[in-house]
């Protein structure tokens, strides 16, 4: 990320375009949680998360195997098994019958918690990503195969392990909580469990850029953070 400059506020169109990028699959990512859909939002975020990876590695020309973008988009499962998953949805739907007022917060703060989380590993993730390109710890040759780009994930994998994600993450829960989007997706899951395939909303799309632009404008601000997770990166894919 580009070194900090003195002076006024950094404005959005210093943010490089790399970094707004990622911003966009971090947001898209944070809203898969969202289809009340056990396993079909997992496939959603696989989904997204691989045409990340495509696009960091297409604007370098490179096209690598699939099974290469699968090793370095990543197995990500939230906190339980799947199972667990299906049944604390399962229990939050018996809950919404008994106490609807506490449903609601509690649902709310449950999603609210996974958007971030998910966003928050798409975007680590993704800047490291290119971060290991910039290096040249992955070209033609290596992206042929799957023993580097496994070394790559591994050490953005321990990278983001070690560093307290506290100060971005802060930043997306403020960001989400304020979204018109989320709250108008959560308050349809809420009312009706039924699995039902969501309808984009109006204006969906440019809701997500600037949710988008937003949260690139937030990592400029917290570049400090993302330069220590570059060396953190480095420090462990040299040590692999």
């Amino acid at each position: 990320m580009s070194s900090q400059t003195s002076g006024s506020e950094p404005q959005p169109s210093a943010v490089s375009p790399q970094v707004q990028r990622v911003a966009l699959y971090a947001v898209a990512s944070g809203l898969t949680p969202l289809i009340p859909v056990p396993f079909l939002d997992e496939y959603a975020l696989r989904r997204v998360r691989e045409g990340m990876v495509r696009s960091i590695l297409r604007e370098r020309s490179f096209s690598p195997p699939d099974r290469t973008v699968t090793v370095l988009a990543g197995l990500h499962p939230r906190e339980g098994s799947r199972l667990q998953q299906f049944a604390s949805k399962t229990a939050l739907f018996s809950l919404r019958l008994t106490w609807r007022k506490a449903y609601r917060r509690l649902a709310t703060a449950i999603w609210v918690k996974d958007c971030v989380d998910m966003a928050s590993v798409s975007l680590h993730h993704g800047y490291l990503l290119q971060h290991a390109l910039e290096r040249g710890d992955l070209d033609a040759t290596t992206l042929a195969t799957e023993d580097v780009p496994r070394r790559v994930h591994a050490a953005i994998d321990a990278a983001c392990k070690e560093l307290d994600a506290r100060p971005v993450n802060q930043a997306l829960r403020r960001l989400f909580a304020g979204s018109r989007l989320l709250l108008s997706e959560l308050t349809k899951a809420l009312e009706s469990w039924n699995g039902a395939p969501r309808t984009p909303l109006e204006g969906e799309e440019q809701e997500v850029a600037s949710l988008a632009e937003r949260l690139a404008t937030a990592m400029w601000e917290e570049r400090g953070y993302f330069q220590s997770l570059e060396s953190l990166y480095s420090r462990h894919f040299q040590a692999r």
